[in-house]
C-alpha cells in the first residue's frame, strides 16, 4: 500500500484507489475477510474514499474495519480505538454529531481504562472530545473537560510545555465565551507568557494567547491594553475564533 499511499498524498486519488483496491483483493484472499490487516487496508482505502467526497462508502468501509477489529482484537485494543475515532471523524462530516460524540466517548473511556488517565494518547482523546462541545458553544459541558485536559497536560507535559499552555488558551476561550473574562484573562496571560517564551513572539501558538487575551481585556473594558498587546503581536481587532488542537 505504501505506492498507493505515495499518489494519495501527490493527490492522484484514482489511481491509490485502484491500488488500494488492488491490495483489498490481495489481503483478502491471503489473510481473510476477517483479519487485522484486512481491517487496515479497509481503514486505509475508507480515508480515501472520504477524500474523494463518498462519505457513505467510507462509513461503510470504516464500520468493516471495526467489525473486524472488534472481533479479532478486542474492543480495548488500540487499533479498535482508532477504527472508533476515525467512524467518529466520519459520522461528524455527515452531520451526525450525537453519534459520533458517543463513539469519542467509548475511545476516551477505553484508553483510560488500558493506558492509564495520564498517558498521552487518553490525553489526546479528551481533547478530542472536549473540543466537539466548544465548538456547539455547549460551554458548560466544555469547560469540565478543558479544565480535566488542563490539569492531565499539566502532569503529563509539565506547566510550561507549548501544548499544555495550548490547553491553557483554549479553556480561557471557552471562560471568554461563557462570559467569565476575569478568569479567562488570568489564563490566557500566563498561556501567553510560556508560549511566548517558549515558541516566541511570531509563533502561531503564541499569536492565539495574544488574541484570546486582548479579547479578554476588551470584555473587561481594558481597551488601551488589549489594543498595545495586539499591535505588538501584529494581530487585528477581536476575533471569535474555535478552540484550536493542542496536539498540533
Amino acid at each position: 500500500m505504501d505506492l498507493a499511499r505515495l499518489l494519495q498524498g501527490q493527490g492522484d486519488l484514482a489511481a491509490a484507489r485502484h491500488l488500494y483496491e488492488r491490495a483489498l483483493a490481495i489481503r483478502e484472499k491471503a489473510f481473510g475477510t476477517e483479519h487485522p490487516d484486512t481491517a487496515s487496508n479497509l481503514e486505509a482505502l475508507g480515508h480515501l474514499v472520504m477524500d474523494q467526497g463518498d462519505l457513505t462508502k467510507a462509513g461503510l468501509l470504516f464500520e468493516s474495519a471495526l467489525a473486524i477489529r472488534e472481533k479479532t482484537l478486542g474492543h480495548d485494543d488500540p487499533d479498535t480505538v482508532r477504527s472508533l475515532s476515525n467512524l467518529a471523524y466520519l459520522l461528524e462530516a455527515q452531520g451526525n454529531v450525537a453519534d459520533a460524540w458517543q463513539l469519542h466517548e467509548r475511545a476516551l473511556a477505553i484508553r483510560q481504562k488500558m493506558l492509564g488517565p495520564e498517558h498521552s494518547d487518553t490525553v489526546d482523546s479528551l481533547l478530542v472530545l472536549a473540543m466537539r462541545p466548544a465548538m456547539a458553544e455547549d460551554f458548560s459541558r466544555a469547560r469540565p473537560l478543558y479544565e480535566r485536559a488542563l490539569a492531565l497536560t499539566q502532569q503529563v507535559l509539565g506547566p510550561e510545555a507549548p501544548g499544555t499552555n495550548r490547553v491553557r488558551s483554549n479553556l480561557s476561550r471557552i471562560l471568554l465565551s461563557a462570559g467569565e473574562p476575569t478568569e479567562a484573562v488570568g489564563l490566557s496571560a500566563a498561556a501567553l507568557a510560556a508560549h511566548d517564551n517558549v515558541l516566541g513572539r511570531d509563533h502561531a501558538w503564541t499569536k492565539d494567547s495574544a488574541r484570546v487575551t486582548a479579547d479578554a481585556l476588551d470584555a473587561l473594558g481594558r481597551t488601551e491594553e488589549a489594543k498595545t498587546l495586539r499591535e505588538r503581536y501584529g494581530l487585528t481587532g477581536p476575533e471569535n475564533l474555535e478552540p484550536l488542537s493542542a496536539s498540533k
